[in-house]
């Protein structure tokens, strides 16, 4: 609970006394506090709050500006945000709007929509490609830390192989509300190690802080995990992909959201096939084999599945891609196909953490030789042609095109409550967005030339 925005939510519509004892009644379900005591801490957070309502009365203009939120008037959850459709594609294209100005010497930056940045770094007279990455945990693996420290951990390692780069070097940052066990930090911070120790990159720093301060109570953990990876080759950013090229899949067990999907739907047998590093282990076979200069794209199905990955592709590039559905099916681990199946999940919509290779034709054997030293399955699963959008062959020949729903397919019984439907007023909402970037990109440049003119 965050008793700080309860506060700001309420200051106006209750009188002091009135605020106190509510505020107070609440802090008491979470702390074991007097009512005294509680009343006491109710009334610090409020006369905070209250502190900084003083800014809206200063004479200056600028520092109003600097505090003052240019408001979208639409909420995370409306539009979309975290969960991996129409919705969160916009607004992260939005956030590469804000920092493109930064951006005078990457390969790869936010505006390509991949989830790791390159540059290059001078090394000795020569040059060297540097990529880094950095993954949220899943927010439903709150009460589950081990597993989530792993899965985000695989996912900052992947998101940093499909670069092109070879990992180095681990970062984690951890939160935990101000009621949480610390025993969450050390279960969280042996999943990160667990995959440490399995793909041999080295933990090399990290902070330790809790949520809000102690404006949040509960225990609600929250964390996210970084890596760095190195290459003597340039990225294989979804860019490179070209007409002409095959599309192979390594076969995905999920990471993060399908071990929520088996946590929350009772199929727990399938969090054991969760449990590898697969992804790591294969692109590692692609840097043994020296085929990572020959290949032009590669990318982690998780972005909404392939329905969103195909669709940011073909969206980025202006290629075509067209996938065989049967192929892609056969790329799911069976347990986990069976429990999306079962579920009416939709397979192409949520993350498999399958590694999506786009390469020429003469080099596809050799993929598959490499890889298959590590035991990991891998399939032939379409082309890319010049129809400019990503087409499904289906089962039964007919041809859909993929397209991102407006959230991932839903996973749980929360999400299916919430639904993926696209709001009607979409195109209003992304007006609003719009202009909130906008104005956040104003005040960014306001400040700059204040401070180096001062």
């Amino acid at each position: 609970m965050d008793i700080e925005g309860f506060v700001r939510k309420r200051i106006d519509d209750y009188a002091y006394e009135d605020l106190t004892a509510l505020l107070a009644s609440r802090i008491r379900e979470y702390k074991d506090l007097s009512e005294e005591n509680s009343c006491k801490m109710a009334e610090a957070v409020i006369d905070e709050v209250k502190t900084t309502l003083e800014l809206n009365s200063l004479d200056d203009d600028f520092l109003k500006e600097i505090v003052d939120i240019p408001k979208a008037d639409v909420a995370m959850g409306k539009m979309g945000v975290g969960s991996r459709g129409a919705g969160d594609f916009f607004v992260h294209r939005k956030i590469a709007e804000i920092v493109s100005s930064t951006d005078t010497a990457s390969l790869v930056n936010p505006s390509e929509q991949d989830d790791g940045g390159v540059v290059k770094a001078p090394v000795k007279n020569d040059e060297v490609y540097v990529t880094t990455a950095v993954d949220g945990i899943h927010s439903r693996l709150s009460d589950y830390p081990f597993l989530g420290g792993f899965h985000v951990t695989r996912a900052t390692l992947r998101d940093v192989c499909v670069m092109g780069a070879d990992p180095v070097a681990i970062l984690s940052d951890v939160h935990l509300a101000d009621d949480g066990d610390v025993g969450k930090i050390f279960d969280f911070t042996a999943g990160v190690a667990a995959v440490s120790e399995l793909v041999d990159v080295p933990i090399v720093a990290g902070s330790t802080l809790r949520v809000g301060g102690d404006m949040v109570l509960g225990d609600r953990f929250v964390s996210a995990v970084g890596s760095v990876g190195v290459s003597d080759y340039p990225p294989t950013a979804r860019k490179g992909a070209t007409e002409g090229d095959v599309i192979l899949l390594t076969e995905g067990s999920g990471g993060g959201t399908i071990t929520t999907t088996a946590l929350y739907n009772g199929f727990f047998d399938v969090i054991w096939d969760t449990l590898n590093v697969n992804f790591v282990q294969a692109s590692h076979a692609l840097f043994e084999a020296d085929l990572i200069k020959d290949i032009h794209a590669m990318t982690d199905v998780t972005n909404g599945g392939l329905r969103g990955d195909a669709h940011e592709i073909s969206n980025t590039t202006g290629v075509g891609l067209e996938f065989y559905e049967k192929e892609i099916r056969d790329c799911v681990a069976p347990k986990v196909l069976n429990m999306l199946e079962t579920l009416n999940i939709d397979p192409l919509g949520v993350s498999t953490d399958s590694l999506m290779l786009i390469a020429p034709p003469e080099i596809v054997g050799d993929i598959k030789k490499a890889v298959a030293k590590y035991d990991v399955p891998i399939r032939e699963i379409g082309k890319v042609d010049n129809s400019g959008e990503p087409n499904l062959i289906k089962e039964d020949g007919n041809v859909e095109k993929l397209v991102p729903l407006f959230r991932e397919a839903a996973y749980t019984k929360v999400k299916k409550f919430v639904g993926d439907t696209t709001p009607e007023d979409f195109e209003i909402m992304k007006e609003k967005v719009q202009k909130a970037c906008d104005e956040s990109i104003l005040k960014k440049e306001k400040v700059v030339k204040h401070i180096r003119e001062n």
